[in-house]
């Protein structure tokens, strides 16, 4: 039996006190809404209308988190490096509104190296990624291959309203070189034991830029921009428990041996 650390910051005991109401409140408040959806709905809550939508790094395009503005027939930005999931994305997207990028974003314009884990494609030189911190996965040759990469940039038109990023790890590389302010940011930022590794120049970024924490879900923050809605008392309150829960997934490692 694993023994308990006898060394237990104090605060520990506050989240480990309202975690099991955490976890049933966070199981009432989405329990009807993926992911996917969950942004959606929320922006059409806030009677949000977008011309523009982008999505860096699709993966498949039925778990895309703009799906259902690309259904809604709203012009879209896809990009995506991984060549099986281009052929998937080109095949059902065909005749949408949509425009595919086949590259991976990075600060530079060349070659990256990527890794495939399963779901997971990552940038092989990154300090961590949710496969590397949450799956403890070491890196293999046969799951690793080359893509092009460009710089954001290079792609933005100036005119994005919502933009979405799951790139394992690099989606400082994103924000950092953006051309637009979206009105809507949505971030991988976490996940049960993985931060991301830029967190602290993303939240810097926000801040400069007028961005303000919407809501956080189990692995992605979403921002907006300052004044373009009110956000109400209770998805205050949601982001608060879900605050909660994050932080005490993330510590829960450190209490056993």
């Amino acid at each position: 039996m694993k023994k308990f650390n006898t060394f237990v910051p104090f605060y520990i005991s506050g989240i480990l006190a309202v975690s099991k109401p955490v976890q049933y409140f966070l199981k009432f408040y989405y329990m009807n809404e993926s992911k996917e959806k969950e942004l959606y709905f929320r922006c059409k809550s806030k009677t949000l209308n977008f011309s523009l939508v982008c999505e860096v790094g699709v993966y498949m395009p039925e778990t895309s988190n703009v799906l259902e503005f690309i259904n809604d027939g709203i012009r879209t930005i896809l990009v995506e490096p991984d060549k099986k999931s281009l052929a998937r994305i080109n095949e059902i997207f065909k005749n949408k509104n949509v425009v595919v990028y086949p590259y991976a974003i990075y600060d530079y314009n060349g070659k990256l190296e990527l890794v495939q884990r399963n779901a997971s494609t990552f940038v092989k030189d990154l300090p961590a990624s949710p496969a590397l911190v949450n799956d403890k996965y070491t890196i293999r040759k046969n799951d690793t291959f080359e893509v092009e990469c460009k710089v954001f940039n290079d792609i933005d038109p100036g005119n994005i309203e919502l933009l979405s990023v799951d790139t394992e790890g690099c989606e400082w590389y994103v924000i950092k070189n953006l051309v637009s302010l979206p009105e809507v940011i949505s971030l991988e930022t976490h996940g049960k034991f993985y931060t991301n590794p830029f967190i602290t120049e993303i939240k810097k970024w926000m801040i400069e830029n007028g961005y303000e924490i919407w809501y956080k879900t189990r692995s992605d923050t979403v921002y907006n921009k300052r004044g373009i809605f009110k956000i109400t008392l209770s998805e205050k309150i949601g982001l608060l428990v879900m605050s909660l829960f994050v932080g005490f997934r993330r510590v829960k490692r450190y209490l056993y041996n």
